[in-house]
This record gives C-alpha cells, structure tokens and sequence, in this order.
C-alpha cells in the first residue's frame, strides 16, 4: 500500500511490504537521524553540518583529516547514484565539493520525478572497511511486531542488489515491547554472514535501536551501511529515522526537526489545518476523512484509469474552516478539474460540516471544478438537501463504485 500512495517512496524499498501506508510520518535528514542514534550510544564517524563552501572548508579543517566525505542531505535515499556524495582530500576540496551539492536538486528512485533541493551538507571523516551490513527497524504490519531486518549485503547499491535477489535480507521477528532472546539474536546476525569478531559489537547497536525506537515512537529507523571495522566495532556510515507525526505531542525534543522538515507548502498548510495530505500529480482532488477511506477511494481511482492529485485524511478534531483550507489547495491546484468528495459522517466529522466547508471554500475561489458527492453516515441525507441549495457544481453518487467512475469520467473530459 505504500509504494501506491506515496510516489516519492522516501524510506528504502526494501521494507516497503512491512510499513504503514499513512501519510503521517515525518522523515528526518541523516544528520538528524545520527544526532539521535549517538544519543543512544551507537558509534558514528565524526562529522558536520555545512550551508555553504566556507561553513563546509570549516567543518572539514575542524575535523583535522584528510579523506572526507561530503554528502547532500535530503529527505530520500539514492543520493550516492544521483551524485550526492562526493569525496575529497582536505578542507579546501570539501569546501569546493560543498558549493558544488548546494542548490542542486537531486533526482532518486525515491525523490519521485520532481526531485528536492540540497539546503545543506553533512561533512564526515571517512572510514575504511572491508564489510558493509544493513539493517533496518520497523514494524510488520502483518504480525504488528517489530521487525529487524539485516544484509551482509548493504551499502550504495543494497537498494539494487534486494530488488534482483530479495533473498539477501532477512528477518528477525521481536516480541512486541521489544524483547528477544540474545543467543537467538546471534543465531540470526551469524546465519545473516556477520563473523564471530563483530556479533558482539552488531548486538550492542541493534539493543541501542530498539531502545531507540521505543523511546522516539519511531516508525522505521534504517543504518546503512553499518560498517563492521576491523578492529571488530560497529560504525553507523548512513543512518534514517522516520518517526510517527501522532506521538509528537510526547516529543518536545523535537519540535524543532519538525519546523525544519521541507514539506511540499499545500501539505504543510494542510498540517497546520489537521488535516493529513500528500500531494500527487493528478488531476482528481479527493475529499476524504479516514485514512482506511482515503486509501480505498484512492486504489479505486486508480483502477478505473484516473489519476489522484492527492491523498487526504481530514482529521476529527478539524473544524469547517480548517477543512475548507484544506478543499481550497485543491480548488486553487490548476491540475486539479473534478473534486471526488467520499465522505463517511461519525464522530466529530458529520456529513453536513463537509458540506459547509465546500461552500465556503468555493465562494473564495474563481475556480469552480465540478464536485462528485457520496456521503454516507451520520447527517448524510441532510448534507445531500443541503448540496442541491448551494450553488455548488455537483453530481450526487449512491455509491462509491458509482463516484469513482463518475468522478474518472469528468476528469478525462466525458460529460
């Protein structure tokens, strides 16, 4: 479900058939995700943050070594293939390198089409080692247990590599607080390939992750690669962390990452309205509330030939004025020329509150896309009487088979 709505796909493939479908999560940079994995006691190569060629010259003659690694921080995986990752021999070549990934934007597997702009660089010492070992934190949403997932395999091209030979990766199931037998966990990360030397030092950073991603409310934490150094430690080279938007109130601490994650700006003002959007590239504006609905109404777009500009999931503490905001980024979305408005009325979200919103976001707006209109449940009957007074463009749909074909035959210019 994953890989269907959310087309910039940002964590790592591989664990795409294990992870939540909600647009709810809030992925942080490498350099976040390594400021909380040191917190914990994982070993990180030294490094920092840079803006510019100078800053990067500074970060570089401040860690007094001369292999280095200047790396672009996005939000996406790919950044080595997509020539986010440069080497260099001192402060100066690590300034020059800066200037050179500031302001490109990078285009991944995982970015989607549009790419994202490099703000900012995370300057490093570079380290040799001769084995490179993935893993990977989340839960599996077929058991609802955490799920360790680990390669011998990993580095720049694991990505790749697990798509033509799944087989390299495997799982190790968790109790759900976390808890696992030590012996059985050495059993796995040595059938995994991890030599005698480094089981010891691999099992103290997957303890310091699971305490981690307890601790953070995380969604998936990845390192990759964790570098098994000859002297039989364990390195975090590249770290992510995606933590869960609706245990930030716990939080505090991160509050700050929050204001700094560049979001796309219609799904940031849609966050601040309570309202979960992720924005598409299509050009069916759909109104929903529930992420079980909003993801049904958007698979069943999908397969009868349309095209959804977004993903919506109006929260129930959002109010008529908030949902209208939310229903005017797709009015004022040029790309946008039928709204499917799939509404089931319980809870906080009554029927006829949507309805109010429609209007009052159209008498805002030049723009009058036609409104395809299902809704069932609490007031529904009343949102439909009150639909046919408003001088709104609607069609009423019984059904949401019947919505979604009458919403896919406006939006390919079919009367």
């Amino acid at each position: 479900m994953w890989c269907t709505i959310r087309q910039s796909g940002k964590p790592s493939t591989v664990n795409r058939d294990v992870r939540t479908a909600k647009g709810d999560q809030m992925f942080l940079q490498e350099a976040e995700a390594k400021k909380i994995l040191g917190g914990f006691g994982i070993a990180l190569p030294r490094g920092g943050v840079a803006d510019n060629g100078i800053a990067g010259g500074g970060v570089a003659a401040m860690l007094a070594t001369e292999k280095l690694v200047v790396k672009a921080l996005i939000r996406a995986g790919g950044r080595g293939l997509a020539g986010g990752i440069k080497f260099a021999d001192g402060a100066v070549q690590a300034g020059a390198a800066t200037d050179a990934l500031i302001g490109q934007t990078l285009v991944t597997a995982q970015t989607g089409p549009k790419g994202e702009c490099v703000r900012s660089v995370y300057i490093e010492e570079a380290l040799h080692f001769d084995t490179a070992l993935f893993l990977s934190l989340l839960i599996d949403q077929r058991n609802a247990r955490p799920t360790l997932m680990a390669s011998i395999a990993g580095g720049m091209d694991f990505e790749e590599n697990a798509r033509k030979a799944p087989q390299l990766v495997q799982k190790y199931a968790l109790e759900r607080d976390g808890a696992h037998n030590p012996a059985e966990l050495a059993a796995f990360l040595a059938n995994v390939g991890v030599e005698e030397a480094h089981i010891a030092s691999v099992c103290s950073v997957i303890e310091a992750l699971v305490k981690a991603f307890f601790d953070t409310d995380a969604r998936l934490i990845e390192i990759n690669p964790l570098a098994l150094m000859p002297d039989g430690g364990a390195v975090a080279i590249d770290a992510k962390i995606v933590l869960d938007d609706n245990a930030l109130f716990r939080h505090p601490e991160f509050e700050a990452l929050s204001h700094n994650v560049h979001l796309d700006p219609s799904e940031l003002i849609a966050q601040r309205n309570e309202i979960n959007f992720v924005k598409m590239e299509g050009d069916i504006g759909l109104v929903t509330n529930g992420a079980g609905l909003g993801l049904a109404t958007y698979d069943m777009v999908v397969e009868h030939g349309g095209a959804p500009a977004n993903f919506m999931d109006i929260r129930t503490t959002a109010t008529s004025f908030q949902i209208a905001r939310g229903i005017g980024l797709l009015i004022e979305d040029p790309a946008v020329n039928v709204l499917l408005v799939n509404i089931h009325g319980g809870g906080m979200t009554a029927c006829d509150l949507v309805v109010g919103s429609l209007g009052f976001a159209y008498q805002r707006s030049t723009r009058k896309p036609p409104i395809v209109f299902r809704v069932a449940g609490h007031n529904a009957d009343w949102a439909r009487r009150m639909m046919d007074d408003k001088d709104l463009p609607h069609h009423h749909a019984g059904s949401m088979t019947e919505a979604v074909a009458m919403a896919v035959k406006l939006s390919k210019g079919a009367a």
